[in-house]
Parts: structure tokens; C-alpha cells; sequence
């Protein structure tokens, strides 16, 4: 049975107002697709048909937001292995300094992906060993190579080059290996405790370590490849503009992209956390059918809370009221 939105702790408080400017962006992808095409695990969500109705009758006024979710979608909560909670970490968008040409500051680079393809590619430390240099492949160049870890952990971000521009660059696609999150690499080593991993203590036990690091970071083999972003930005996995504290990575193998949660979590410093957010993005890490991750924008007060959130919660996913709840994943 589907829950009322009365029983959403907070929804009353929330301005979903944000969410709906998320959620109209990814309207437009799900208009491109066929009527028919089944959303979530085995369709349980609906068909895109069911949901062309209510993405057009999202409103343009910011004001109508509340009334117009209410009146459009049922709430239904996502368990999971008869669980409804979770873990839920959180991503930014990061800006470093960088260079259109190697030179002896700027030596790290960023690759576009190979004309091949990324499957069955080479390694990380492969890459790293030069598997392909000289094949054209580096368009921009990063001072650190630490930098250019953290921005293939995160996706997307922006550079800053020495003439003052600055290039938002965006996912293009991997090397076809599994993602190893190398905090975990740390925690098992004995090098950071469980409880004080974090984005932060990784980067300062990497600079702390410089001799180390190298092979601490080549224990993730997963690559990624990077593009030009022009216009709105960072963009998600869905191909939309992530909008700040309202786009969440999910794992798509449950979850249809556009699809409205209500999150209920906390932030990084113990506070409830409980809004409206989009199914807009998905990464290496996010698998599960209760696993999130919270884009929280650009910038310092970004990086710090996306860098240590790491919290227990749940979630309801929005359905339109025309869709009735397939059985491949149990909601409530």
C-alpha cells in the first residue's frame, strides 16, 4: 500500500521547489523515450507512458511545486532484503588548476576516451605506466596527480587554466573495471581507523605519503575518461544538469533515472536530512536498491560536506498515481 505523504517526516517543511526545476529537466529526457518502455527493476515503476501525463503537467511556478507532487504521485517506500535503510555518502563538484598543454607544473592528464572504446581496457596503473601515451588521447593536464584521482572519483568538475578559463569536464565513459574504493585499501592496511575515513583524511594521508600513494590510488583499477561540458553542468549519468542538494546518484539496475525520492537521512554533522530529491546520476560505488549519493554543488562548503557524509537512511520513491507497484522490488 502506497503511504500519504503525511507520513513523510518533514515533508511539510521541505521546499520542493528545487526538485521540481530537477525534476522538469529530466521530464525531457523521459519524453524521448518509447511509450512503452518499462522503468525500474522488471517495470515495477511503470511504464514511460505513465509518466508523460504528470511531466507534462509539471508546472512552471516554483509556488505550485508541493500541491502539484501531492496531486500527481503517491509516496511508496523502498525495502530492499526486507530492509528500508541504507548507506548514503555525497559528491561535489570539484575545480582545480590545470593546463591545454603538459609542461613541467602540469604533468598529470586528463584523458578523452579511446577510439575503441573503454571495455576491457587497460588498467589504472597501466594508464598510469603510459599504455596510451602518444596516441592523442591527453586534452587537458593537471599539476597534481592526487587532483586528477579525486576528479575521476567524483565524475565531473571544472579547471581552471592559466589563462583564467574555466572548462567544466564531464564523465566519458571508463575503462570497462570494476571501482575499488581505496579508503577502503587504507582501512584494511591499518593506515586510517574506520571511523575517521573520510574524502579529507584520504587526500591528507596520500599527501602525507607521497611515496605510497602511486600504488595506493592504482588499487582502484577503474579509469575514467573525461569531455568537454558546454552550458548547464556538472551532467548526470540521465544526460540532465544536476541541481544542487537535490540530484542523487542511484544504482539504475533498481531505480528509474527522474524518478522523485523523498530522502531521509542526515548530513555530515548529525543533522536530519529529509527532502525531496531526483534519481538523476549513478557511480561506480552506487549499487543497491537502497544506496544513494547527494550532489551538493561546487565549491569549499560542498567539497567539505560531500567529502565526510557517509549516513544510515531511507527512502520513498514518487510514483505517478496511474502506476501500480510491480513485485520486482518490495515498496510500501
Amino acid at each position: 500500500m502506497p503511504a500519504a505523504f503525511s507520513d513523510l517526516g518533514g515533508w511539510a517543511a521541505d521546499d520542493p521547489a528545487p526538485a521540481l526545476a530537477a525534476f522538469r529537466r529530466s521530464c525531457r529526457v523521459l519524453a524521448r523515450a518509447p511509450g512503452g518502455e518499462a522503468l525500474g527493476r522488471d517495470g515495477f515503476a511503470g511504464t514511460a507512458a505513465q509518466w508523460a501525463e504528470a511531466c507534462a503537467a509539471a508546472p512552471k511556478s516554483p509556488a505550485a511545486a508541493r500541491a502539484y507532487f501531492e496531486r500527481w504521485f503517491r509516496p511508496y517506500r523502498i525495502v530492499m532484503d526486507g530492509a528500508a535503510d541504507g548507506l548514503f555518502t555525497g559528491y561535489f563538484e570539484p575545480e582545480y588548476r590545470g593546463s591545454a598543454t603538459r609542461s613541467q607544473r602540469y604533468r598529470a592528464p586528463l584523458y578523452a576516451p579511446p577510439p575503441s572504446g573503454a571495455e576491457a581496457g587497460p588498467s589504472r596503473a597501466e594508464i598510469e605506466a603510459g599504455a596510451l601515451a602518444g596516441r592523442g588521447l591527453e586534452w587537458l593536464w593537471l599539476a597534481d596527480p592526487v587532483d586528477a584521482f579525486f576528479l575521476h572519483v567524483q565524475g565531473s568538475g571544472r579547471v581552471r587554466l592559466e589563462d583564467g578559463r574555466v572548462l567544466r569536464v564531464g564523465y566519458a565513459g571508463n575503462n570497462g573495471h570494476d571501482y575499488v574504493a581505496i579508503g577502503r585499501v587504507l582501512i584494511e592496511r591499518g593506515d586510517i581507523p574506520r571511523e575517521e575515513i573520510s574524502m579529507q583524511s584520504i587526500r591528507a594521508w596520500l599527501a602525507a605519503h607521497p611515496a605510497e600513494a602511486p600504488g595506493i590510488m592504482n588499487a582502484n583499477p577503474r579509469y575514467i575518461f573525461f569531455r568537454a561540458i558546454e552550458g548547464e553542468g556538472p551532467i548526470g549519468a540521465q544526460g540532465v544538469a544536476l541541481e544542487s542538494g537535490r540530484s542523487l546518484a542511484v544504482d539504475p539496475a533498481f531505480l528509474p533515472y527522474g524518478a522523485p525520492l523523498w530522502l531521509e537521512t542526515v548530513d555530515p554533522d548529525g543533522q536530519a536530512l529529509r527532502r525531496l530529491v531526483i534519481a538523476q546520476d549513478t557511480g561506480g560505488a552506487i549499487r543497491g536498491a537502497v544506496r544513494g549519493d547527494l550532489f551538493w554543488g561546487a565549491g569549499a562548503d560542498a567539497a567539505a560536506k560531500a567529502g565526510r557524509m557517509k549516513s544510515r537512511g531511507g527512502y520513498a520513491i514518487l510514483l505517478p498515481k496511474t502506476v501500480s507497484p510491480g513485485p520486482a522490488l518490495a515498496v510500501r
